[in-house]
């Protein structure tokens, strides 16, 4: 079977995109995305649409979505939080989300391709490429 499912749990104080970086290499996953994620933040760091640097803020934010890519060639997250008042903001996630109280993920990979990124001459960022793989 070439899908394959992980559920877990990061703690208190981690910084969410290294946790998650650091599964992907441990799985050596090649082409995963995001299923569900809930959880907190005491701190984030976000990049929003179209600038070249993050935003930091400090408090307390729920996570409402995390969506996007896995792959040892590279992460493309985007992640949604709302703050004590209900309002949300959201955008790329970056090294420096720091979990408050918990954050519960479950992903899900496929064998039977592999997530590339390379820097695509139109937009300039690294965008996905799509390979397929060995069929099981």
């Amino acid at each position: 079977m070439a899908v394959k499912n992980f559920a877990v749990r990061f703690l208190p104080g981690a910084d969410l995109k290294g946790e998650l970086e650091q599964l992907v290499n441990r799985h050596q996953l090649k082409a995963g995305w995001i299923v569900t994620c809930v959880g907190s933040l005491s701190k984030y760091c976000l990049r929003f649409a179209n600038q070249k640097t993050g935003s930091v803020g400090e408090g307390h934010f729920e996570i409402v979505s995390l969506v996007g890519t896995l792959s040892t060639s590279g992460c493309h997250l985007h992640i949604s939080i709302s703050d004590h008042a209900g309002a949300t903001t959201g955008g790329h996630l970056l090294e420096g989300c720091i979990i408050f109280t918990t954050v519960e993920v479950v992903i899900g990979s496929d064998e039977q391709f592999t997530f590339e990124r390379e820097i695509d001459k139109e937009t300039g960022w690294k965008e996905l490429r799509i390979v397929s793989g060995p069929k099981q």
